[in-house]
């Protein structure tokens, strides 16, 4: 089985919302969230979804669920303290509906909406052939290491620097066989599922999604995500998309 575990457990500070998380606000007339979850939804290669969800609001995303009409999903579990907690709730959801030891599991952000159904297939394709997937799009410009003083101490070469998107995708008995070992070891700060996986000693290899793939985070992107839902839209209407 492929489940989609889903993290909207995020209260929006940096977008400075008053009054909903982020994943909530609304564009073309449908929130975030929604948007996200139709792409899973859509493909035929999903047979499941599973939210990590910011706990006061669950009740809200059940209902808009049932609006929108989102039948895969089949569990809800309240988000932790952190980031990594919460995919690890919705990890071991997917657990409780599948199997760990065969199912692939791909983590993506509730508020990461334009992603492509080709590119689902591509992460699936690379689990099955390589055990992990690590979405990601080549760099644009040069990136800088810098220390805690922000003096540069090393210009890695573009050509071999990737920046790391979603869905990040492995065998759930992978993935959860690392997140266990965290929490064992008291370990609660891992940005990602890429960054554990790598420090954790496992394989893993890219997949190239779509540049436009950004995270709703700021208001910035809040706009450049309407610009891009808008442009796609006119590309439908004007016989653009392919």
């Amino acid at each position: 089985m492929n489940t989609a575990v889903i993290f909207a457990g995020g209260v929006g500070r940096r977008m400075r919302s008053k009054d909903l998380p982020k994943q909530f606000l609304k564009l073309h007339d449908k929130p975030i969230i929604i948007h996200t979850l139709e792409v899973f939804e859509n493909s035929p290669e999903i047979d499941a979804i599973v939210i990590s969800c910011v706990s006061n609001w669950i009740e809200y995303l059940e209902k808009l669920i049932v609006k929108f009409n989102i039948k895969k999903v089949k569990k809800i579990v309240p988000g932790g303290k952190t980031g990594q907690d919460s995919i690890f709730n919705g990890l071991k959801a997917a657990e409780k509906i599948g199997s760990r030891k065969d199912d692939i599991v791909l983590i993506h952000d509730g508020v990461r909406p334009l992603i492509y159904p080709q590119t689902i297939h591509d992460d699936i394709v690379s689990v099955k052939q390589n055990g992990s997937a690590i979405t990601s799009i080549k760099v644009k410009e040069t990136v800088l290491i810098v220390d805690s003083n922000e003096k540069i101490i090393d210009v890695p070469n573009r050509s071999q620097s990737r920046l790391a998107r979603a869905p990040q995708c492995f065998y759930l008995r992978d993935i959860l066989e690392a997140h266990e070992k965290a929490r064992k070891s008291g370990k609660h700060d891992f940005i990602d599922s890429c960054s554990m996986m790598q420090y954790y000693g496992y394989d893993m290899y890219l997949v190239d999604g779509p540049q436009e793939n950004i995270k709703v985070t700021t208001p910035d992107d809040f706009y450049t995500m309407r610009a891009l839902l808008d442009a796609k839209e006119d590309a439908q209407i004007y016989g653009l998309d392919e």
